[in-house]
C-alpha cells in the first residue's frame, strides 16, 4: 500500500522548523526537484498573487510529490472549489488567506477534510498515492491525516479570534500574513514593530495551548526571522522564487562590475 507522507508536517512534528520556498515565477515542474535540493521542506504554490492556473499548480504539485516536497497551494480568498480541485489533483495542504473568524475557519475545515471531520467530496483514485486502487476508506483517512489545512490571520479582527480559530478541528496551522497585517495596523513594512510582535506571542500561545502550529509569513529579513522562529514559529514562508533568482543575480553583476581592470 502506498505511503502518504508530508513533509512539512513530518519536520514539524519533530519540533523543527518546515521551511517553505515561494512559487512566483516557475511554471514547470523542475522547480520541485530542484527546492527540493535546495533544502526546502515544501512549496507555497501561490494561486492568489500571480497568474498559475490551476493546471499549473496541479502539475507541479504532483512533481513535487514524487520528490518528497510536500506541495501546498495558496487559493484566492475563499476559492473553496478551487481548493478542493487542487486537493484532488495531488496537493498535499491548502493556505486560504484572510480568515479573521473561527465561523470562517470551521467552513475552510468543512469543505476541505473528508467526513467523519468534514463534508469534502470524494473523488477517483488519489495522486497522493500514486493512484493505488485503495478503499475509499483507506484513502479518506490517509489523506485527512497528512494534508495540511492553512488559514492565515492578517488583519487585528483575527490576531484577537486567535484562539477560537486555532481550537478549530481541522485546522493544522495558523499563519500570519504578517505584510497584509502591518497594513491594516498603520505600521506598513514595520515586521518588527511591538504591535506584530505581539501579534505573534498571541497565536503562538493559541496554538500551544491547542495543538496547532504557528507559521510566519512576509518576514524576510533574517534576524526577525531567527527572533520569531525561537518564539515558536514552525510553518515559515522562506522566500520566493523571484526574490532568490534577484538576489543571486545582483550578488553576481556586483561582484563582476566590481572587478578592477
Amino acid at each position: 500500500m502506498a505511503e502518504l507522507r508530508n513533509s512539512a508536517r513530518e519536520r514539524m512534528n519533530k519540533g523543527e522548523p518546515a521551511l517553505g520556498c515561494g512559487i512566483r515565477q516557475a511554471r514547470t515542474v523542475d522547480i520541485a526537484p530542484a527546492m527540493k535540493t535546495a533544502g526546502f521542506d515544501w512549496l507555497f504554490i501561490d494561486c492568489e498573487h500571480n497568474s498559475m492556473t490551476l493546471d499549473m499548480a496541479v502539475q507541479i504539485s504532483v512533481a513535487a510529490n514524487g520528490y518528497g516536497i510536500a506541495p501546498i497551494v495558496r487559493v484566492p480568498e475563499f476559492q473553496l472549489d478551487m481548493a478542493t480541485r487542487v486537493l484532488d489533483g495531488g496537493a498535499m495542504g491548502i493556505v486560504m488567506p484572510h480568515v479573521d473568524t473561527a465561523e470562517q475557519a470551521k467552513a475552510i475545515a468543512d469543505r476541505l477534510r473528508y467526513p467523519p471531520v468534514g463534508h469534502r467530496s470524494v473523488a477517483g483514485a488519489a495522486p497522493q498515492m500514486a493512484f493505488e486502487p485503495l478503499s475509499q476508506a483507506e484513502t479518506t483517512k490517509m489523506v485527512n491525516e497528512a494534508i495540511l489545512i492553512t488559514v492565515m490571520l492578517e488583519t487585528p479582527q483575527a490576531i484577537a479570534n486567535a484562539e477560537a480559530i486555532a481550537a478549530v478541528p481541522g485546522i493544522d496551522v495558523l499563519m500570519i500574513g504578517t505584510s497584509d497585517l502591518t497594513m491594516e495596523k498603520g505600521i506598513p513594512g514595520q515586521i518588527d514593530h511591538a504591535d506584530v510582535v505581539k501579534a505573534y506571542e498571541t497565536v503562538i500561545a493559541a496554538c500551544k495551548k491547542h495543538g496547532k502550529q504557528p507559521g510566519m509569513g512576509g518576514v524576510y529579513n533574517p534576524p526577525i526571522m531567527e527572533r520569531y522562529i525561537k518564539m515558536g514559529v514552525r510553518m515559515l514562508l522562506a522566500g520566493n522564487d523571484f526574490a532568490f533568482l534577484m538576489e543571486a543575480a545582483r550578488a553576481r553583476t556586483s561582484f563582476l562590475r566590481g572587478i578592477k581592470l
